[in-house]
């Protein structure tokens, strides 16, 4: 009788479990992976990308600085990262921007020119080149819709 007890109480507890691991398998794979900006990653993915006239001239340390400059140039776009938590009604309704990016190269390259960088319009246009590109790759940004033809 106590075998029959543990076995029926295994056989409740593995139910349990195989219902609760499939719910949240299946909320999972309904739910798109979360993307993760990794400042370290961006570096050597950009970095990788550039023309080979621009690698040349630009280190890493170069390429990190120009890739903060960007992101700052986001933040004063009012572009930020969603929240945290992917329930939250705000990343739902997140409205779509759509960004200037010879604005962000005359801006790069006008703080280069103030902070003494000497990075030229070409160098900085590559790195936001690359970093879009690979904003793209990872999922951050979606590339811009192209105009319908005119008639």
């Amino acid at each position: 009788m106590t075998l029959l007890l543990v076995v029926l109480a295994t056989a409740l507890v593995f139910a349990i479990a195989a219902v609760v691991v499939g719910r949240e398998a299946r909320r999972l794979g309904r739910t798109p992976p979360r993307t993760v900006y990794d400042l370290d990653e961006a570096v050597d993915d950009v970095a990788d990308r550039l023309p080979f006239e621009v690698a040349a001239e630009l280190s890493h340390a170069d390429v990190r600085r120009l890739l903060r400059w960007h992101l700052d140039w986001f933040r004063a776009q009012g572009i930020t990262p969603p929240p945290d938590d992917p329930d939250d009604p705000a990343v739902a309704q997140a409205p779509v921007v759509v960004v200037d990016e010879a604005d962000a190269v005359d801006v790069l390259a006008d703080r280069a020119t103030l902070s003494g960088a000497g990075y030229t319009a070409d160098q900085v246009q590559a790195v936001i080149d690359a970093h879009m590109a690979y904003l793209e790759r990872i999922g951050a940004v979606a590339p811009a819709e192209e105009p319908p033809p005119e008639v």
